[in-house]
């Protein structure tokens, strides 16, 4: 059990109907925030990310590493949406709930007689949101994406790595993500508008969300004409500003100020590069990046990373080293503001797991959820007994397979 802390959405139904990655995170952004999630899963499997993970022991059990990450705190029913009867219990959850969420292709929940509009005659206040990976108009709409797919088409890849690697993938799936925490941000701030008379349509497109977040790369080519390209671990907009070897392992650094350049120069011991006419001004120094780095990795060799670090953040510059997830995850600031979340009884699994919660504090505090991850249709009967089903209809909707 953890403690939920602040709950602002605790008002909210939300309706998960999404798989995999991008309507998930969504989706586990709401329940830490409170909100009442009921994922709804297909009988055959249920979200694919009960198959993904590390753990070929939990992908069997349908209990992966993948989908426990992301859907702590929800309730699972399990549905056949194809059936009468499956198609009726979604649209009577919908007359009660405030949002539905889905990430299918565009098109297939309004063939399903579940689209939008169908819906809005259970709720006519429901707000729906849709995640695809180009959106729901325009030539690329019924085209399949998923993360990969659209790190290559945003220009994303083409920025990442360096003249040898690039273009590089992003090392975590960062478009199921941002496409995520873009439905979130979209379905809290429709939320805020409840006073609004009617429903809402929410189109997420993945391509688009990832491109919002490049501002800087895309904006020094609309604005400025320069075409981004990958700078590896360098800043393209400061220097000294990257990542620097030293004595023992790696160290960022991000002297992009003048006083901090010249506070870096005198903590490594070479005061002259403050008045080096190939680094004195801020200009000088872009022109002259990788020969002011090579000098300041020859004085960083004489001591580990770890001892530049306490110096530089000591003198004002922003530093930090490089670490691993095991490593980042033992920092005792991770563990001392509850972005760790523990649960010690799962269903379906019989041993303790350790998931992430959001980054998220209000007032101090880390929201939570207080259950763990469900089992496929966990919760299918007891969603059903409040929605009003009773026992003769429940065996009904079984024999029919619609549960």
């Amino acid at each position: 059990m953890n403690d939920t802390g602040p709950r602002p959405l605790s008002a909210y139904r939300v309706l998960d109907l999404t798989n995999v990655l991008a309507g998930p995170f969504a989706c586990h952004q709401l329940a830490h925030l409170g909100a009442e999630v009921i994922k709804v899963e297909t009988l055959r499997g249920g979200d694919l990310a009960r198959q993904l993970g590390a753990d070929p022991e939990l992908n069997r059990s349908l209990m992966g590493a993948s989908f426990l990450a992301q859907n702590a705190g929800k309730r699972s029913i399990a549905l056949d949406l194809k059936q009468a009867g499956g198609k009726a219990v979604l649209r009577r959850l919908v007359s009660q709930a405030d949002v539905l969420v889905e990430n299918f292709r565009p098109g297939v929940m309004t063939r399903l007689g579940l689209g939008y509009e169908a819906l809005l005659a259970d709720n006519p206040r429901l707000i729906y949101c849709a995640i695809s990976g180009f959106g729901q108009t325009g030539p690329l709409r019924d085209l399949p994406a998923y993360d990969q797919i659209i790190q290559g088409m945003s220009g994303l890849m083409s920025i990442t790595g360096d003249e040898q690697s690039a273009p590089l993938r992003v090392g975590y799936p960062v478009a199921d993500t941002v496409g995520g925490m873009t439905a979130a941000f979209a379905i809290a701030a429709a939320l805020a508008d409840r006073d609004r008379p009617g429903g809402r349509f929410i189109d997420i497109s993945m391509l688009e969300a990832v491109m919002a977040t490049m501002g800087w790369a895309v904006s020094n080519h609309l604005i400025a004409g320069r075409t981004p390209s990958p700078m590896g671990n360098e800043n393209m907009t400061a220097s000294p500003s990257g990542t620097f070897e030293t004595g023992q392992g790696l160290l960022n650094i991000a002297a992009n100020k003048q006083e901090q350049f010249e506070a870096l120069a005198r903590v490594i011991g070479r005061p002259e590069l403050i008045e080096d006419p190939r680094f004195a001004a801020r200009q000088a120094r872009l022109d002259h990046r990788f020969e002011l780095k090579a000098e300041i990795e020859r004085a960083l060799a004489k001591r580990p990373a770890e001892a530049w670090w306490s110096m530089l953040n000591e003198a004002g510059v922003p530093a930090g080293p490089v670490f691993t997830v095991p490593q980042a995850l033992a920092l005792p600031q991770i563990a001392s503001r509850g972005m760790v979340a523990h649960f010690e009884q799962v269903p379906g699994i019989g041993r303790p797991i350790s998931v992430l919660r959001t980054g998220i504090k209000l007032d101090g505090q880390a929201p939570g959820v207080d259950t763990p991850p469900p089992t496929l249709g966990q919760h299918t009967e007891l969603i059903l007994r409040d929605l009003g089903y009773d026992n003769a209809q429940i065996e009904q909707l079984r024999a029919e397979r619609a549960i």
